[in-house]
C-alpha cells in the first residue's frame, strides 16, 4: 500500500502543478512550497527544539491557536513552526502579527522532501488540527522521536478510514499518532471502532477562541454612527450569492433595521454595489455627504473586521451553507449572543446541529425561507431575545478544551 500511496502522491503533485497553470490559488500553493525549505533553514538549526502546528487552512489555524499559545507559555524557549496546506490559510496569517518563528507551506508528502525538511530542526511536539494526515510526515516525525497529536479531531463515517482500502492508513495512524483529542463523542466512537483507541473527548478549541473575543476591544470606527438610535442590526458574515438573495428580500421596506454585509471574497463587493446602489462602502464612509445613519446597508470592503462586527449584531446570517462550499464560522456570532441563520449544507460542522437543538440558530434549505425567518425575528422581539440567550449559553457552557488538551500533553 505504501507503493500505491507514493504513486498517488506523485499524481497529486503533477495534478497540482498542471492545475496551477489555470488557477491562481493553486499556483500560490505550488510556488510557495519552493520557499519552505529555505525558510526553516534560515530560522532554525538542528539543535533547536521546535513546537510545530500544522493546519490545512485558516479555520483549522484558528482552531489550533489557543493550544499553540498555551504551549508557547509552557515552553518559552522552544521555537514555533506553523505550516499550511492551503493558500487561503497561509495568505491570511502571514500578514498578521503571530507567535510563530516560521510560517510556511507544508512540503508535498514525498519521502525525500519530508525527510530533508524535518532534518533541519528537532521537533519536540507536533500537532495537526481536525484532519490533515500525511503518511511520510507522520512516519518521519515518529522516527525522530517527536510527540504527535491531533487536536479537535473530527471523524465521520464517509472518510476513507472506514473503507477496506483505508485500513492500511489506519494502521499508520495507530503507530504514528500518540493521542487524538476529539471534538465530539461521535468522532471518538468512530475512531475507536477502527482501533484508534489512544484518544479522549475534549471538545472543540474554537469555543475557547471565540470566548476570548468577548473580552477584547471590539470597537469598529463609524459603526455606532451608522446604526443610529433604536435600530436592529443584521450582519451578513462571509456572504455568498445566496445571502445576497436573503438581503434583497429583507432590507427593503423594513424600518428600524440596519444591514452590514461582509462578503466571503472582497471581489464580490462590486457586485453587491451594483445590486444595492443605495448601500455605502466602509472604505468611503468618511467621504459621504449624507449623515451616516441615513444609509440602510453598509458593505464591508476591508478584511479582519467581521468578528468585531458581530458584537454589534442582533441577528447574524452566515454564508456558505446554501451550497457545498461549506458553512463558515457560526461561533464568532453566537459568542456575542447573536442568533445565527444559515443554509443546511453543514455536515462537517457538528456545532451547527447543537446550536439548532438549543434554539440558538436555524438552518434552511431555501434562501426565501431564511429571509422569512429573519423578518419574523425582527417583528418578534421576545423570540429574538430568547434565541440570543440560547446562543450565548451555547458558547459559555462548553468546556475549556485547551486546558484539557494541555493537561494531557504535559502529563
Amino acid at each position: 500500500m505504501a507503493f500505491l500511496y507514493n504513486i498517488f502522491i506523485n499524481l497529486f503533485i503533477f495534478g497540482m502543478k498542471v492545475f496551477s497553470l489555470f488557477n491562481d490559488k493553486t499556483k500560490k500553493g505550488v510556488e510557495g512550497r519552493k520557499e519552505s525549505l529555505q525558510k526553516v533553514k534560515s530560522a532554525f538549526n538542528k539543535s533547536d527544539k521546535v513546537i510545530w502546528m500544522h493546519a490545512a487552512s485558516l479555520g483549522e489555524y484558528e482552531q489550533g491557536l489557543p493550544v499553540l499559545e498555551q504551549l508557547k507559555e509552557q515552553f518559552p524557549e522552544h521555537k514555533i513552526l506553523v505550516t499550511f496546506f492551503s493558500p487561503s490559510g497561509y495568505e491570511n496569517v502571514i500578514k498578521k502579527k503571530n507567535i510563530a518563528d516560521v510560517i510556511c507551506y507544508l512540503p508535498f508528502d514525498k519521502k525525500s522532501l519530508v525527510k530533508e525538511f524535518v532534518a533541519q530542526f528537532s521537533v519536540e511536539l507536533y500537532f495537526t488540527v481536525k484532519y490533515d494526515y500525511w503518511y511520510h510526515l507522520l512516519s518521519e516525525l515518529k522516527n525522530q522521536g517527536a510527540k504527535t497529536y491531533v487536536i479537535s479531531a473530527l471523524f465521520y463515517d464517509s472518510q476513507s478510514f472506514f473503507t477496506s482500502y483505508g485500513k492500511w492508513f489506519v494502521k499508520q495512524l495507530q503507530k504514528n499518532v500518540d493521542w487524538f483529542f476529539h471534538q465530539t463523542e461521535m468522532s471518538f466512537a468512530l475512531a475507536k471502532s477502527i482501533g484508534l483507541t489512544k484518544s479522549s473527548v475534549t471538545g472543540d478549541t474554537r469555543f475557547d477562541r471565540v470566548r476570548q473575543l468577548r473580552s477584547r476591544d471590539n470597537h469598529v470606527d463609524f459603526i455606532k454612527e451608522f446604526i443610529g438610535e433604536n435600530n436592529k442590526v443584521v450582519v451578513f458574515g462571509s456572504s455568498w450569492r445566496s445571502e445576497e438573495i436573503i438581503l434583497a428580500e429583507t432590507f427593503r421596506g423594513n424600518p428600524y433595521t440596519k444591514f452590514i454585509v461582509a462578503p466571503h471574497d472582497l471581489k464580490r463587493v462590486n457586485r453587491l454595489k451594483e445590486l444595492f446602489p443605495e448601500a455605502i462602502l466602509y472604505s468611503e464612509i468618511h467621504k459621504t455627504e449624507l449623515p451616516i445613519h441615513e444609509y440602510e446597508i453598509l458593505l464591508i470592503d476591508s478584511i479582519g473586521l467581521l468578528s468585531k462586527l458581530y458584537s454589534y449584531a442582533d441577528i447574524a446570517v452566515v454564508g456558505g451553507g446554501f451550497h457545498d462550499a461549506g458553512l463558515h464560522n457560526i461561533l464568532e456570532a453566537a459568542t456575542f449572543g447573536v442568533p445565527v441563520v444559515f443554509g443546511n449544507h453543514y455536515k462537517k460542522n457538528p456545532e451547527a446541529d447543537e446550536l439548532i437543538s438549543l434554539d440558538g440558530g436555524r438552518a434552511f434549505e431555501k434562501e426565501g425561507m431564511a429571509a422569512d425567518f429573519v423578518l419574523y425575528l425582527l417583528k418578534n422581539p421576545e423570540v429574538l431575545e430568547s434565541m440570543s440567550k440560547n446562543a450565548e449559553k451555547f458558547i459559555t457552557e462548553k468546556p475549556n478544551s485547551t486546558e484539557l488538551i494541555i493537561r494531557k500533553i504535559l502529563s
